[in-house]
C-alpha cells in the first residue's frame, strides 16, 4: 500500500444556479485541506477531474484549482479526463504520483455542473461517451444507449422490470440518509415499477426512476504517501486499485457481460489477497438501474443473467449481505461526471471511518469496494478502501 485517503470533502449535488465550476472547485479544495489538517503549502501536486464536453465555457479547468489558495501557485496540476469515471481516474492518477516517489501529498478535485446546460444539449453531451459513429443517433441520448442494453438484457433473460424497480427504490431509500444527495425521497417499489406521468419511459424498458440525475456538485481529496500518513488523524489506505480500459464500440463485444467491470473486479480483489464476500460494502455505477444489475453479475455476485437474485432476495440492502450504494448511489445521489468517482471514494472513506451520517453509516464497516464506470462499461475503476487509523 503506498498512499492513503487522509481528508476529503463534498458539496451537496443538486441544481446550483449560483455556483460556478470554479466556485465548487475552490470550496471543497479548501475543505478537503482543513479537513486533513494541511496547509496549501503542503500539496505537491494537484489532479482535476473534469468531463466537460460542453457543459462548461470554461474548458481548461487545472489551474481553477490554484484559485482556493495563493500558496498553490506553482504547483503541478492536471486535469484527466475518461468520460464518467473521469474522478476516479483523477483519483488514480494522484496514487501513479504518489507511488512514483514524485509527490507525497496530492490534491484530488472532482466537479462538474450540467444543470445550465439545455436538456437538448446534455443528451448530445453525454453521448459523446459512447461511439458515435454506431450511436451517435441514438433516440435518447446516453439513456437510449442503456435503453438499448436493457432491451437486450430482457430478450435474453426475460423481463427484469421488477428488479429495475427494486434497485431504483433501494438506492432512493438510502439517499433520505445522505445529506449530500439531490434527491432524498423514498419512492418505494410501487412507484418505481409503475409507469406514470411522473415516471414515463424515457428510452426503451428504463423509466426516469431508472436514470440517474442531471447534477452539479464537486468532491475532493488529500492523498498521502504511507510515511506522511502516518502523522494524520485519520487514514484510509488503498488496499488494490484496477483499471482495465474496454473497446469503445458495442458492436466489439458482448455488451452484456461488461467483461471490463469484470476484470477490474478480479484483478483488484486479486491484489488485494481478499474475495467478494471480504466487502463489507460497495459503491458502485448505478448510471441507470440496468447498469448496477448486470454489475451484480460482472462482480460475482451472481452467475450471469441471475442479477436479479441478489436484490429480489435482499443481499444488496442495506442490510444485506453485501450492501450496494448505501449512499443512494448515482440514482439518489446524483451523477456530475466529474465529480463521481471522487465523491464514491468519499463516501466509502467516511463509512470506513465511521463518520458517515445518522442513518447511512453501516456498523463495522471494515473494507469497502467501489467500482467506478466510464460510457457503457468502457473506463473500468475499482478500488478497495481499509481504515488504518
Amino acid at each position: 500500500m503506498t498512499a492513503s485517503i487522509v481528508g476529503w470533502a463534498h458539496t451537496p449535488f443538486g441544481k446550483f444556479d449560483t455556483e460556478t465550476v470554479e466556485s465548487l472547485v475552490t470550496r471543497v479544495a479548501n475543505e478537503a485541506m482543513a479537513d486533513a489538517g494541511i496547509s496549501a503549502g503542503d500539496v505537491d501536486e494537484i489532479v482535476l477531474g473534469h468531463f466537460n464536453a460542453g457543459f462548461s465555457a470554461q474548458d481548461f479547468t487545472a489551474s481553477l484549482v490554484l484559485q482556493a489558495d495563493p500558496k498553490l501557485r506553482f504547483k503541478p496540476a492536471t486535469r484527466v479526463e475518461n468520460a464518467c469515471a473521469t474522478g476516479s481516474a483523477a483519483v488514480h492518477q494522484g496514487l501513479r504520483a504518489i507511488a512514483a516517489g514524485a509527490a507525497k501529498i496530492v490534491l484530488v478535485v472532482g466537479v462538474e455542473q450540467m444543470t445550465r446546460t439545455p436538456g437538448a444539449e446534455i443528451g448530445k453531451n453525454l453521448l459523446k461517451a459512447s461511439y458515435l459513429p454506431e450511436d451517435g443517433d441514438t433516440v435518447g441520448g446516453f439513456a437510449g444507449v442503456f435503453g438499448k442494453i436493457a432491451s437486450s438484457y430482457f430478450q435474453k433473460y426475460g423481463d427484469q422490470s421488477d428488479a429495475l424497480a427494486l434497485i431504483a427504490a433501494k438506492n432512493h431509500k438510502n439517499g433520505v440518509a445522505n445529506p449530500f444527495a439531490q434527491m432524498r425521497k423514498d419512492f418505494g417499489f410501487d412507484f418505481c415499477r409503475a409507469e406514470s406521468e411522473k415516471n414515463p419511459y424515457v428510452a426503451g424498458p428504463l423509466k426516469r426512476t431508472d436514470c440517474s440525475l442531471v447534477s452539479d456538485g464537486a468532491a475532493a481529496l488529500v492523498l498521502a504517501d504511507a510515511e506522511t500518513a502516518k502523522g494524520m488523524t485519520k487514514s484510509i489506505g488503498f488496499r488494490a486499485t484496477a483499471h482495465a480500459q474496454d473497446f469503445l464500440p458495442m458492436s466489439k463485444r458482448d455488451i452484456l457481460q461488461f467483461e471490463g467491470c469484470t476484470v477490474a473486479w478480479q484483478r483488484a480483489l486479486e491484489k488485494a489477497g481478499v474475495t467478494l464476500s471480504d466487502l463489507s460494502f460497495v459503491e458502485t455505477h448505478d448510471c441507470f438501474t440496468v447498469a448496477e444489475l448486470i454489475e451484480y453479475e460482472a462482480m460475482g455476485l451472481t452467475p450471469r443473467g441471475q442479477g436479479a437474485r441478489a436484490i429480489k432476495e435482499g443481499w444488496t440492502l442495506k442490510d444485506g449481505k453485501l450492501p450496494v450504494n448505501p449512499s443512494g448511489g448515482l440514482k439518489a445521489k446524483g451523477h456530475p461526471i466529474g465529480a463521481t468517482g471522487v465523491s464514491m471514494h468519499v463516501m466509502t472513506a467516511m463509512q470506513l471511518a465511521g463518520q458517515a451520517p445518522e442513518g447511512m453509516q453501516l456498523k463495522n464497516a471494515k473494507l469497502g469496494g467501489i467500482f467506478n464506470m466510464g460510457g457503457a462499461a468502457v473506463a473500468n475503476y475499482v478500488s478497495v478502501l481499509e481504515p488504518l487509523k
